[in-house]
């Protein structure tokens, strides 16, 4: 190839390289956001049934109070002992005091389902801003390979303090190492001498 055909600007390839190491490592954060999804379902799921079960209990209780009411009414029509009204009194107290902290706990539910659904909607925010991430880091792998095949240079990702990589002449098939340090050699050098090692 011509020199005109392989003009591509150094800096530029290494920007888009760094911006690919930075999305690469925010796989973690999929991974905490996946297992957040999953545990959310888990608790809304246990929600759900607690829910349901304290809204039996609650009909139960209802049902309960009702009858206590009926009693007392028969008790007092029948003009029974008072020693009979206070006790079916003191039952009406207490069923009514149990269906008071059974809609309480129904309350903390309803609350705790209502945080969960934030959480998902959060969540799944998330889990699309991952998505565009990866739609992102595909292209970005697509550039890197495509820079990679036209200068025959493909970067080493891992160093963060150097310059390096190898450059593959696969006509010749032969793999050249290369390695730069930026506090040592400035930019304009380093672009040159790798641009002599590309063109060799």
């Amino acid at each position: 190839m011509g020199e005109n055909s392989q003009q591509i600007d150094i800096k530029q390839l290494l920007s888009y390289c760094d911006d690919l190491v930075g999305v690469l490592r925010d796989n973690r954060t999929f991974d905490v956001l996946t297992q957040c999804v999953e545990q959310s379902k888990s608790i809304q799921s246990f929600s759900d049934s607690d829910f349901n079960t304290t809204q039996i209990s609650i009909s139960d209780y209802q049902k309960k109070i009702d009858d206590c009411k009926h009693k007392i009414e028969v008790a007092r029509s029948e003009v029974v002992s008072s020693e009979e009204i206070d006790r079916l009194q003191e039952e009406l107290k207490e069923e009514l005091k149990k269906e008071r902290l059974l809609r309480e706990d129904l309350r903390e539910i309803v609350d705790k389902i209502n945080d969960l659904d934030h959480q998902r909607y959060s969540i799944e925010e998330q889990s699309q801003r991952l998505k565009k991430l990866e739609e992102e880091q595909e292209k970005e792998q697509r550039k890197l390979s495509f820079y990679a095949s036209v200068t025959k240079t493909i970067p080493n990702l891992e160093s963060k303090s150097k310059i390096s990589g190898h450059i593959v002449e696969r006509d010749k098939k032969a793999v050249q190492k290369f390695e730069f340090d930026p506090l040592q050699e400035d930019a304009f050098d380093i672009c040159n001498k790798t641009w002599k090692m590309i063109n060799q």
